[in-house]
C-alpha cells in the first residue's frame, strides 16, 4: 500500500486502472485502498504543482521562522493552531533547532509579508522572535525541479 500511495504523491493523476497495472493488484483493490486512505485521512488532498513564475501572477513567498513559549498545557499546538487559521500561511512545521517554528507564507510584494510578519506574529504573546527569508527563486519543491522547460526523450514539451 505504502507503494501506492508513493506513486499517488507523485501524480494524483493516476486512475485505479493504472495503479493496480504499476502495483500488480486488483482494480476494486485499489478503489477500496483509496476511499479508506480518504476517509482515514492519510490522502489528504489532491493538488497540482504549478510554477507561478511562468504566469502573470505577482507574489513572493517567504519563510519565516519563529521563536515562541510554548503554553503549559498545549505546548505549541495553541500557538500552531492560531497561526495557521491565518491565510496567507501555506505550510507550517514545528522543528527542532534554534527556532520552533517555520511558516512559508505567501504574500503578493514583500512589503505586504512584512507587514504580515511585524502587525500579525510578531504580536502575539507567545512569539519571542522572528526570522524572515525570502525566497528569490524555486529549484526544487515538492520532488519537482523547476527552471527551463524540459522535453521528453521524443520532444515532448512538458
Amino acid at each position: 500500500m505504502n507503494e501506492m500511495l508513493r506513486f499517488l504523491e507523485k501524480d494524483g493523476r493516476l486512475t485505479p486502472e493504472e495503479l493496480a497495472v504499476m502495483c500488480e493488484t486488483k482494480v476494486e483493490d485499489v478503489k477500496a485502498a483509496i476511499n479508506t486512505f480518504e476517509c482515514d485521512g492519510v490522502i489528504l488532498g489532491y493538488q497540482a504543482i504549478i510554477d507561478w513564475d511562468k504566469t502573470d501572477k505577482e507574489y513572493v513567498n517567504a519563510l519565516i521562522e519563529l521563536k515562541i513559549t510554548p503554553r503549559r498545557d498545549k505546548g505549541f499546538e495553541a500557538v500552531a493552531e492560531k497561526i495557521s487559521n491565518y491565510p496567507e500561511v501555506q505550510s507550517l512545521y514545528l522543528m527542532s533547532g534554534g527556532f520552533d517554528l517555520m511558516l512559508v507564507i505567501e504574500g503578493k510584494t514583500m512589503k505586504e509579508v512584512a507587514y504580515f510578519v511585524a502587525e500579525k506574529l510578531a504580536t502575539l504573546e507567545d512569539v519571542i522572535a522572528t526570522s524572515t527569508h525570502f525566497v528569490l527563486r524555486k529549484y526544487k519543491d515538492k520532488g519537482i525541479v523547476y527552471g527551463p522547460e524540459r522535453k521528453d526523450e521524443r520532444g515532448n514539451q512538458f
